[in-house]
């Protein structure tokens, strides 16, 4: 199971949960001290912006990114929970959390998980740069862009509340 979570309740989720495997998605300038128990070798971090388009001095999600993701999520063994996280557990989190369950479920209905993470958190609004970029690389021919514009915007907040997503 995926597990995403804000930056300022990652420890308390690796905590609670028994997590091993841990993906952080922050920015270029961010730092993290890894949770007790995740090896170096159990935690990717990616560092990019929560951006859909480039910007300035900001640092857009891009194909290695997720590359890195999809590579880092098929040698995931799911013998414990996988955290994913970011800045503050809406956007880029969301996305990634998608894009696992698209990847390590191939011939699972793409608005199936999509709406999952709607009832899970009533605040997600998954990264679309990251989404159409997993979609194109897992061949998923826009379905995965179009379960991400079916559930819409969540309500605004400055922290998501953390939320467990069934890969099943």
């Amino acid at each position: 199971m995926i597990h995403v979570c804000s930056l300022s309740r990652l420890h308390s989720t690796v905590k609670d949960t028994g997590a091993r495997h841990v993906v952080t998605l922050l920015g270029v300038d961010d730092h993290l001290e890894r949770p007790d128990g995740v090896s170096a070798q159990n935690h990717l971090f990616l560092r990019m912006h929560d951006i859909c388009e480039p910007l300035e001095g900001h640092v857009v999600p891009h194909a290695e990114h997720v590359a890195s993701l999809i590579e880092f999520v098929r040698g995931w063994d799911r013998g414990t929970p996988l955290v994913v996280h970011c800045w503050a557990g809406i956007s880029r989190s969301t996305a990634a959390a998608f894009v696992v369950a698209c990847t390590l479920n191939p011939e699972r209905d793409e608005r199936d998980i999509a709406w999952a993470i709607r009832r899970a958190s009533p605040t997600a609004t998954p990264n679309m740069r990251i989404v159409a970029l997993a979609d194109e690389m897992l061949e998923r021919e826009g379905r995965m862009v179009m379960a991400i514009e079916a559930i819409g915007r969540g309500h605004v907040a400055g922290e998501g509340v953390p939320f467990r997503l069934d890969l099943a």
